[in-house]
């Protein structure tokens, strides 16, 4: 699976803190935001230490049921129609777990029915997670044919003792050619990368980001190894660089991709210009998606509020609640304490910020409901004092914990 993909957080219900009379009870949207949609393909080949991720490698000799997955996922999304009707898809992300272990029999078939069920703008962002190890230059061809137009491999080192310490199922070789490939047959191509791995140095950290700008791809993630709770290497941790090395490959790999050409757009996300991913711009600048398939996340707004969801988890239980109509394990009403922690959660990511102006009409509430919190963490030095932009300082990105604090209301 594709080590790191940016789903917004769905926070805990917070507890209310008192509002000033003049905010109303629930937000008021003028209109919906762009509305993006996520699929949830939840199997890999082997699931990875560091992983915690809603992924599961089939037991034994199982295939993965792929034609009752595609028939639940489209049931799924009928269902959901109601709530989205008539409202046009910016974008398409199908994520994991591994897509690419998918048959592009069945990708061209899940694609087929979003566009019978969903308009579709036509020049939407269709993005396929992939991994080196799943993938040959024949099935990309089939995926570009049925649609697909942008795609993320997970690459993470070159390294092959790297890949091997980090539980990958490929090498630095395979890597290699399914970047090749994946540049024959799509415009657009991520490429993710970890730094920070167990017995890594900083010129080891370099080379990998060397051999993947030699490549000419608009986009690069680079994200830092984390133990996660839950997993495996947080149970056995391995022996990690320290802070300050750490801290030395993040600042090195910026200011090399800098120097690149590369826009440090989001926290962890370095494009080319015009080269965004569309879809995760979505997420950060508080978009609408519908999230369909196992444990799938989805943010709706509506004339009666913000509404998140999130699909059956386990796979057998998706499949088995597909057979009833019963898709949705989680779904609660976004209240008005909780907007601001949460659209700044996803907008402070993002390096340059977004207009004040969006706060209102992604949210549905006044700027005046921050002005104490914006006021706060400009003092503190944290956000930039441009009063047109919420924007977070370099200072802000550093300490991005303490500047998202600044707006959860206790």
């Amino acid at each position: 699976m594709s080590t790191r993909r940016i789903i917004p957080l769905t926070p805990a219900p917070l507890a209310a803190a008192p509002l000033p009379l003049s905010l109303p009870a629930r937000p008021q949207l003028e209109a919906p935001p762009p509305l993006a949609l996520y699929v949830h393909f939840p199997w890999c080949v082997k699931k990875c230490p560091y992983c915690d991720f809603n992924s599961h490698a089939p037991r034994g000799e199982a295939a993965i049921p792929e034609e009752a997955w595609l028939a639940a996922v489209l049931a799924d999304l009928q269902a959901a129609l109601p709530q989205v009707w008539g409202r046009r898809v910016h974008s398409v992300f199908i994520g994991g777990g591994t897509p690419s272990l998918m048959s592009a029999a069945t990708l061209d078939a899940l694609l087929t029915g979003i566009r019978m069920l969903l308009p579709l703008d036509p020049l939407a962002e269709i993005t396929l997670e992939a991994n080196p190890g799943t993938v040959e230059a024949e099935r990309f061809r089939a995926y570009r044919a049925a649609g697909v137009n942008r795609l993320s491999l997970g690459v993470q080192s070159f390294d092959d003792a790297m890949l091997a310490r980090i539980g990958r199922i490929h090498g630095g070789m395979e890597a290699r050619r399914a970047i090749e490939a994946a540049r024959t047959h799509f415009e657009r191509v991520n490429l993710d990368l970890m730094y920070a791995l167990p017995g890594q140095t900083l010129a080891m950290a370099l080379a990998d980001l060397e051999t993947a700008l030699g490549f000419g791809t608009e986009h690069l993630s680079c994200y830092h190894l984390t133990l996660e709770p839950n997993t495996p290497f947080a149970h056995r941790p391995p022996l990690l660089p320290d802070d300050d090395t750490a801290a030395d490959m993040q600042e090195a790999i910026e200011a090399r991709l800098a120097a690149a050409g590369f826009e440090h757009y989001e926290t962890s996300a370095f494009a080319r210009p015009h080269a965004h991913s569309r879809h995760k711009l979505y997420y950060w600048t508080f978009g609408d998606y519908l999230g369909i398939g196992p444990g799938a996340h989805g943010k709706l707004s509506s004339h009666e509020g913000i509404r998140r969801e999130m699909r059956h988890k386990h796979p057998t239980r998706y499949l088995e609640g597909a057979a009833r109509g019963d898709f949705v394990q989680e779904a609660r009403e976004v209240t008005v304490a909780e907007l601001p922690f949460e659209f700044m959660m996803n907008a402070l990511r993002l390096t340059e910020g977004v207009p004040a102006k969006l706060f209102a009409a992604r949210t549905g509430l006044p700027l005046a409901a921050i002005a104490d919190e914006l006021e706060q963490a400009r003092a503190l030095g944290l956000l930039e004092p441009d009063r047109a932009m919420i924007r977070p300082s370099l200072k802000g990105r550093r300490f991005l914990n303490d500047l998202l604090q600044v707006f959860l209301r206790d």
